[in-house]
Order: C-alpha cells, then sequence, then structure tokens
C-alpha cells in the first residue's frame, strides 16, 4: 500500500509531475539534473512520437515511463519486478491521468515463465538473488517474457535495465528483436551480469548480430555518434539509421533545467 508520508509532488517536464522523497534515487536525480540519465533520455523525448510503443524492462518508479507516455503520448508497457517500487510506479501514472496510454505489469522479465528472488531494500539496485541471505530483504516474484508481450503491438523502442539480468531478458525476447518496428534499444551495461556469471560481450555480438550498433547521442546537436562497442553505463543500440536520424530531427524541442534541447 502506496502512503504519501514523507513524498513531495515534484515537477518533471511539460506538465508532467511525481512523487518523489530522500533516498528515492529512481526519481531524486531528475530534481537536480532535469533527466537523470541525460543522453538516454532526451533520445527516448526526441525518437518517440505518439501512437509509438515503448517497452520499459525494469522501470522502477516510472521516470523512461512518465517521459514516454505523459511528455511524448507513446503507450508503454512497463515491468516493475519489486511491490513497493511498483506501488509509486503505479501512483506516479496515476498523478499524470496515463493509465490509458500505460500498462503496468509488476513483475519480472526473463527468459522463461516461471518465478524469481528479488532483493527489496536496496531501491534502484534491486536484483535478483539466487540464495538469499537470511538478513537480506527479498520476494518471490512472478517472470514474464517479454515476447509475450508484443500479441498486441510491437515496440518502436524497449529499455533494459535489470541490474545484471539482461542476458535473460534477451534470451526471453527472440521475437522480438525481429520486429520490423524496433529500431533502437537502451540497454545498461555496467558488468553487473558478472554476478550471474553472464558475459555482456555477447549482449553486444547478440545485438550487432541483429543489425544493432552502438552509438552515443548528443541532445543537443540530436547527433547520434557510433561507438566500437558498448560503455560502462547505458548504451544506445540502434538499426535503420535514416529513419532514427528524421526522427531526431523532426522532433520538438523540450526545456530542460532552462536550456531546449
Amino acid at each position: 500500500m502506496f502512503s504519501r508520508s514523507g513524498f513531495k509532488l515534484k515537477k518533471f517536464i511539460s506538465g508532467v509531475n511525481f512523487y518523489a522523497k530522500k533516498g528515492s534515487y529512481g526519481l531524486t536525480g531528475n530534481i537536480y539534473s532535469g533527466l537523470h540519465e541525460f543522453e538516454d533520455m532526451a533520445f527516448l523525448l526526441h525518437y518517440l512520437k505518439p501512437g509509438d510503443i515503448f517497452f520499459d524492462v525494469g522501470a522502477n518508479v516510472g521516470s523512461y515511463t512518465l517521459l514516454a507516455s505523459g511528455v511524448c503520448r507513446a503507450k508503454t508497457k512497463a515491468i516493475e519486478p519489486v511491490s513497493a517500487t511498483f506501488d509509486l510506479l503505479v501512483k506516479n501514472i496515476e498523478l499524470n491521468s496515463l493509465q490509458n496510454k500505460t500498462q503496468l505489469i509488476n513483475a519480472a522479465a526473463g527468459a522463461n515463465e516461471g518465478t524469481l528472488t528479488f532483493t527489496t531494500n536496496e531501491d534502484v539496485t534491486n536484483h535478483v538473488i539466487e540464495a538469499p541471505e537470511q538478513s537480506e530483504a527479498h520476494a518471490r516474484v512472478p517472470v514474464v517474457t517479454i515476447d509475450s508481450l508484443i500479441i498486441d503491438g510491437e515496440p518502436n523502442l524497449i529499455k533494459i535495465d535489470v541490474e545484471g539480468f539482461e542476458t535473460e531478458v534477451l534470451n526471453g525476447m527472440t521475437k522480438t528483436l525481429m520486429a520490423k518496428t524496433l529500431r533502437a534499444i537502451i540497454i545498461e551495461l555496467n558488468g553487473s551480469g558478472n554476478r550471474y556469471g553472464f558475459d555482456e560481450s555477447q549482449i553486444h555480438k547478440l545485438l550487432v548480430s541483429k543489425h544493432f550498433t552502438p552509438y552515443h547521442y548528443d541532445p543537443f546537436s540530436r547527433k547520434l555518434s557510433e561507438l566500437a562497442s558498448y560503455g560502462t553505463h547505458n548504451t544506445i543500440y540502434c538499426r535503420d539509421i535514416t529513419f532514427i536520424d528524421k526522427q531526431l530531427q523532426a522532433a520538438p524541442a523540450f526545456k530542460i533545467m532552462g536550456e531546449f534541447i
């Protein structure tokens, strides 16, 4: 059950608001920097158009979902496994009356349907655990595959931020990776996969084999610069770069912390 105790209403951008409190790192970065993952969020703002479909895998409390559906007016499927985090995600969607543009799924994404154990007290770094210590706050959560979510519409953009479990998410989206509409993926590759024995270079190879190329985005020039490999945090993978460039250049300007992008 969500309680507003300790939470304050904060302005985001373009009339979108959110609830946040001290220690809620999935949102408070937006208060101080406008967009807490500036290049990646700006790419989303410039790329998505009304009616597009966005999958927010590891949605946390909704920063990307609020931008996609609240600002860009895209349709979002947001997947978040931890119940307390999910409750705040729901409230942020209700706060902005975005229920008709979002489907909120209280589950984890993985290779197969089933259940997984998650930490529950690590805010934005909650993650899958295989053998929890007695002192570790945790909960069992259901698992869905991304492929199971594309029946009523294939995504134009996917963001995947699942604290090292990205390999298993991709293993459950074989059909999705083939979708013609899917031209961009924002994915966190920062070495967290090591905790599960995953080699994140294999993710890079998989995406390249599906004709995705890693890029860095400059929101002020609206230019994508090709990278030799993935970065140390989020990386934007794109295919059909000509189409994407046209989308980026045609997008309206957004005012962030007094500056227009």
